[in-house]
């Protein structure tokens, strides 16, 4: 049983850092952070394959966020840097035990998700 807790958001001003954390019991397949804005969908922002160095970046992020998994921790980061204020939103991190079917950034292709946590960037 795969189960997720995420930690590390806050508020920040634009251009800062943040990193995520997320510790991850049992052994998924694959992780990812998603996000969602105000008013908007989650989204998929990052993505990592556990036994692989497989990645995938939504392109907004690309060059500013980074992900990674620390096996020896079971714990995902999310490395944020140069950020924006729309980067706003609560962050999720999120588990599969399959590969995807579709899309990786779909909601829809992950099964497993934490409570999320919230971070605020201001101008």
């Amino acid at each position: 049983q795969v189960a997720l807790v995420e930690s590390g958001g806050g508020s920040v001003q634009a251009g800062g850092s943040l990193r995520l954390s997320c510790a991850v019991s049992g052994h998924p397949y694959r992780v990812a952070w998603f996000r969602q804005g105000p008013g908007r969908e989650r989204e998929g922002i990052a993505a990592i394959w556990t036994g692989s160095s497989r990645t995938y970046y939504e392109d907004s992020v690309k060059g500013r966020f980074t992900i990674s998994l620390d096996n020896a921790e079971n714990t995902l980061y999310l490395q944020m840097d140069s950020l924006k204020p729309e980067d706003s939103g609560m962050y999720y991190c999120a588990a599969a035990n399959l590969d995807e079917l579709g899309y990786w950034g779909s909601r829809s292709e992950w099964p497993v998700w934490g409570r999320g946590t919230q971070v605020t960037v201001s101008s």
